[in-house]
Protein backbone atom coordinates (compact mmCIF):
# COMPACT_ATOMS: atom_id res chain seq x y z
CA UNK A 1 0.00 0.00 0.00
CA UNK A 2 1.16 3.47 -0.82
CA UNK A 3 1.62 6.15 1.83
CA UNK A 4 0.47 8.86 -0.62
CA UNK A 5 -2.33 11.09 0.68
CA UNK A 6 -2.14 9.69 4.20
CA UNK A 7 -3.38 12.44 6.50
CA UNK A 8 -1.16 13.57 9.38
CA UNK A 9 -2.01 15.90 12.26
CA UNK A 10 1.13 17.83 13.27
CA UNK A 11 0.84 19.71 16.57
CA UNK A 12 3.94 21.87 17.10
CA UNK A 13 4.04 25.27 18.81
CA UNK A 14 7.36 26.45 17.32
CA UNK A 15 6.08 28.26 14.19
CA UNK A 16 9.34 28.00 12.24
CA UNK A 17 10.04 24.35 13.01
CA UNK A 18 6.38 23.43 12.54
CA UNK A 19 6.22 25.08 9.11
CA UNK A 20 9.46 23.45 7.94
CA UNK A 21 8.34 20.01 9.14
CA UNK A 22 4.88 20.42 7.60
CA UNK A 23 6.38 21.38 4.23
CA UNK A 24 8.90 18.52 4.38
CA UNK A 25 6.15 15.95 5.00
CA UNK A 26 4.00 17.50 2.27
CA UNK A 27 6.94 17.14 -0.15
CA UNK A 28 6.89 13.42 0.68
CA UNK A 29 3.25 13.04 -0.33
CA UNK A 30 1.58 13.39 3.06
CA UNK A 31 -1.48 15.56 3.61
CA UNK A 32 -0.49 17.56 6.71
CA UNK A 33 -2.69 19.65 9.01
CA UNK A 34 -0.59 21.86 11.31
CA UNK A 35 -1.91 23.03 14.68
CA UNK A 36 0.11 25.47 16.80
CA UNK A 37 -0.93 24.30 20.29
CA UNK A 38 -2.67 21.43 22.06
CA UNK A 39 -6.10 23.06 22.21
CA UNK A 40 -6.07 23.85 18.50
CA UNK A 41 -4.74 20.35 17.80
CA UNK A 42 -7.64 18.70 19.64
CA UNK A 43 -10.21 20.82 17.79
CA UNK A 44 -8.68 19.87 14.43
CA UNK A 45 -8.54 16.19 15.43
CA UNK A 46 -12.27 16.18 16.26
CA UNK A 47 -13.16 17.64 12.86
CA UNK A 48 -11.31 15.18 10.62
CA UNK A 49 -9.96 11.64 10.28
CA UNK A 50 -6.18 11.25 10.56
CA UNK A 51 -3.87 8.34 9.77
CA UNK A 52 -1.20 9.50 12.24
CA UNK A 53 -0.58 12.24 14.82
CA UNK A 54 2.77 13.91 15.53
CA UNK A 55 2.64 15.75 18.85
CA UNK A 56 5.17 18.04 20.46
CA UNK A 57 5.34 17.32 24.20
CA UNK A 58 6.01 20.81 25.59
CA UNK A 59 3.26 23.18 24.42
CA UNK A 60 1.28 26.06 25.94
CA UNK A 61 -2.39 25.66 26.98
CA UNK A 62 -2.27 21.87 26.67
CA UNK A 63 0.81 19.63 26.57
CA UNK A 64 1.30 16.66 24.25
CA UNK A 65 0.59 14.06 26.94
CA UNK A 66 -2.79 15.61 27.79
CA UNK A 67 -3.65 15.92 24.11
CA UNK A 68 -2.70 12.27 23.51
CA UNK A 69 -5.02 11.15 26.34
CA UNK A 70 -7.91 13.11 24.82
CA UNK A 71 -7.18 11.69 21.36
CA UNK A 72 -7.11 8.16 22.80
CA UNK A 73 -10.55 8.71 24.36
CA UNK A 74 -11.90 9.29 20.84
CA UNK A 75 -9.69 6.95 18.83
CA UNK A 76 -7.71 4.08 20.34
CA UNK A 77 -6.09 3.06 17.03
CA UNK A 78 -4.59 6.18 15.42
CA UNK A 79 -0.77 6.09 15.72
CA UNK A 80 0.86 8.81 17.85
CA UNK A 81 4.49 9.96 17.61
CA UNK A 82 5.87 12.32 20.25
CA UNK A 83 8.48 14.99 19.57
CA UNK A 84 10.42 16.22 22.59
CA UNK A 85 13.50 18.20 23.54
CA UNK A 86 13.61 16.34 26.85
CA UNK A 87 15.38 13.01 27.17
CA UNK A 88 14.19 12.06 30.65
CA UNK A 89 13.39 8.36 30.97
CA UNK A 90 10.27 9.21 32.99
CA UNK A 91 8.90 11.33 30.13
CA UNK A 92 9.51 8.58 27.59
CA UNK A 93 7.72 6.06 29.80
CA UNK A 94 4.88 8.52 30.36
CA UNK A 95 4.54 8.92 26.60
CA UNK A 96 4.25 5.20 25.98
CA UNK A 97 1.83 4.90 28.91
CA UNK A 98 -0.62 7.35 27.29
CA UNK A 99 -0.48 5.40 24.03
CA UNK A 100 2.53 6.59 22.02
CA UNK A 101 3.65 4.42 19.10
CA UNK A 102 7.08 6.07 18.91
CA UNK A 103 9.25 8.88 20.25
CA UNK A 104 11.74 11.28 18.66
CA UNK A 105 14.13 13.54 20.53
CA UNK A 106 14.83 16.99 19.07
CA UNK A 107 16.87 17.69 17.07
CA UNK A 108 16.26 14.69 14.81
CA UNK A 109 16.99 13.63 11.25
CA UNK A 110 13.92 14.23 9.09
CA UNK A 111 14.61 11.03 7.15
CA UNK A 112 14.47 9.05 10.40
CA UNK A 113 11.01 10.51 11.04
CA UNK A 114 9.93 9.44 7.54
CA UNK A 115 11.17 5.90 8.14
CA UNK A 116 9.35 5.75 11.47
CA UNK A 117 6.11 6.98 9.86
CA UNK A 118 6.40 4.39 7.09
CA UNK A 119 7.11 1.59 9.59
CA UNK A 120 4.12 2.56 11.75
CA UNK A 121 1.82 2.77 8.72
CA UNK A 122 3.06 -0.66 7.58
CA UNK A 123 2.32 -2.16 11.01
CA UNK A 124 -1.22 -0.82 10.78
CA UNK A 125 -1.64 -2.42 7.33
CA UNK A 126 -0.37 -5.72 8.75
CA UNK A 127 -2.84 -5.50 11.62
CA UNK A 128 -5.81 -4.69 9.37
CA UNK A 129 -4.99 -7.53 6.97
CA UNK A 130 -4.56 -9.91 9.91
CA UNK A 131 -8.01 -8.93 11.14
CA UNK A 132 -9.70 -9.59 7.79
CA UNK A 133 -12.20 -12.45 8.04
CA UNK A 134 -12.58 -12.99 4.29
CA UNK A 135 -11.57 -16.49 3.24
CA UNK A 136 -13.23 -17.03 -0.17
CA UNK A 137 -11.93 -15.31 -3.31
CA UNK A 138 -12.69 -15.36 -7.03
CA UNK A 139 -9.41 -14.81 -8.92
CA UNK A 140 -10.20 -14.80 -12.63
CA UNK A 141 -11.46 -18.35 -13.29
CA UNK A 142 -10.01 -19.58 -10.00
CA UNK A 143 -11.83 -20.03 -6.72
CA UNK A 144 -9.77 -19.92 -3.53
CA UNK A 145 -11.15 -21.24 -0.26
CA UNK A 146 -8.40 -20.25 2.16
CA UNK A 147 -10.14 -21.89 5.12
CA UNK A 148 -9.90 -25.32 3.46
CA UNK A 149 -6.76 -24.34 1.47
CA UNK A 150 -8.46 -25.38 -1.80
CA UNK A 151 -7.66 -23.69 -5.11
CA UNK A 152 -9.93 -24.76 -7.95
CA UNK A 153 -9.91 -23.79 -11.64
CA UNK A 154 -13.25 -23.82 -13.46
CA UNK A 155 -14.70 -27.33 -12.96
CA UNK A 156 -11.39 -29.10 -12.50
CA UNK A 157 -10.56 -30.92 -9.29
CA UNK A 158 -9.41 -28.58 -6.53
CA UNK A 159 -5.74 -28.44 -5.58
CA UNK A 160 -4.83 -28.52 -1.89
CA UNK A 161 -2.34 -25.74 -1.17
CA UNK A 162 0.38 -25.89 1.45
CA UNK A 163 -0.16 -23.55 4.45
CA UNK A 164 2.35 -20.96 3.17
CA UNK A 165 1.07 -21.14 -0.43
CA UNK A 166 -2.44 -20.60 0.92
CA UNK A 167 -1.55 -17.65 3.16
CA UNK A 168 0.52 -15.99 0.45
CA UNK A 169 -2.21 -16.30 -2.19
CA UNK A 170 -4.79 -15.02 0.29
CA UNK A 171 -2.66 -11.93 0.99
CA UNK A 172 -2.23 -11.32 -2.73
CA UNK A 173 -5.99 -11.71 -3.23
CA UNK A 174 -6.72 -9.22 -0.45
CA UNK A 175 -4.51 -6.75 -2.40
CA UNK A 176 -5.85 -7.71 -5.86
CA UNK A 177 -4.56 -5.27 -8.52
CA UNK A 178 -2.73 -3.36 -5.78
CA UNK A 179 0.75 -3.60 -4.27
CA UNK A 180 1.34 -6.28 -1.65
CA UNK A 181 4.54 -5.14 0.10
CA UNK A 182 7.23 -7.79 0.62
CA UNK A 183 7.56 -6.75 4.26
CA UNK A 184 3.88 -7.39 4.87
CA UNK A 185 4.03 -11.02 3.69
CA UNK A 186 7.32 -11.71 5.45
CA UNK A 187 6.04 -10.28 8.73
CA UNK A 188 2.62 -11.92 8.52
CA UNK A 189 3.59 -15.36 7.20
CA UNK A 190 7.28 -15.91 7.95
CA UNK A 191 7.34 -13.77 11.11
CA UNK A 192 10.72 -12.37 10.05
CA UNK A 193 12.13 -10.16 7.29
CA UNK A 194 15.63 -11.28 6.34
CA UNK A 195 17.54 -12.57 3.31
CA UNK A 196 16.62 -16.23 3.85
CA UNK A 197 12.89 -15.69 4.44
CA UNK A 198 12.81 -13.36 1.45
CA UNK A 199 14.35 -16.04 -0.81
CA UNK A 200 11.87 -18.57 0.59
CA UNK A 201 8.99 -16.29 -0.33
CA UNK A 202 10.31 -15.98 -3.90
CA UNK A 203 10.16 -19.78 -4.19
CA UNK A 204 6.50 -19.77 -3.10
CA UNK A 205 5.69 -16.93 -5.51
CA UNK A 206 7.15 -19.07 -8.32
CA UNK A 207 4.94 -22.00 -7.26
CA UNK A 208 1.82 -19.82 -7.27
CA UNK A 209 2.70 -18.46 -10.72
CA UNK A 210 2.90 -22.04 -11.96
CA UNK A 211 -0.58 -22.82 -10.60
CA UNK A 212 -2.13 -19.63 -11.98
CA UNK A 213 -0.59 -19.64 -15.47
CA UNK A 214 -3.48 -21.68 -16.92
CA UNK A 215 -5.59 -18.50 -16.73
CA UNK A 216 -4.11 -15.92 -19.10
CA UNK A 217 -6.05 -13.16 -17.32
CA UNK A 218 -4.24 -13.75 -14.01
CA UNK A 219 -0.60 -13.02 -13.24
CA UNK A 220 1.66 -12.11 -10.34
CA UNK A 221 3.90 -9.15 -11.15
CA UNK A 222 7.15 -8.41 -9.34
CA UNK A 223 7.35 -4.73 -8.36
CA UNK A 224 11.11 -4.30 -8.01
CA UNK A 225 12.21 -3.46 -4.48
CA UNK A 226 8.60 -3.10 -3.29
CA UNK A 227 6.64 -6.34 -3.50
CA UNK A 228 4.12 -8.07 -5.77
CA UNK A 229 0.82 -7.40 -7.53
CA UNK A 230 -1.81 -10.01 -8.25
CA UNK A 231 -3.20 -8.66 -11.52
CA UNK A 232 -6.60 -9.91 -12.64
CA UNK A 233 -7.61 -8.59 -16.06
CA UNK A 234 -11.33 -8.36 -16.66
CA UNK A 235 -12.52 -10.35 -19.65
CA UNK A 236 -13.68 -8.39 -22.68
Amino acid sequence: MEDENKKILLVEDDPNFGTVLRDYLAMNNYDVVHAKNGMEGFEKFKKSDFDLCILDVMMPYKDGFTLAKEIREINTEVPIVFLTAKVMKEDVLKGYKVGADDYLNKPFDSEVLLMKIKAIMQRKVTDSVSDSKQFEFIIGDFHLNSKLRFLSYKKEEAKKLSPKENELLRLLALHENDLMPRELALTKIWRDDNYFTSRSMDVYIAKLRKYLKVDENVEILNIHGEGFRLVVNKKA
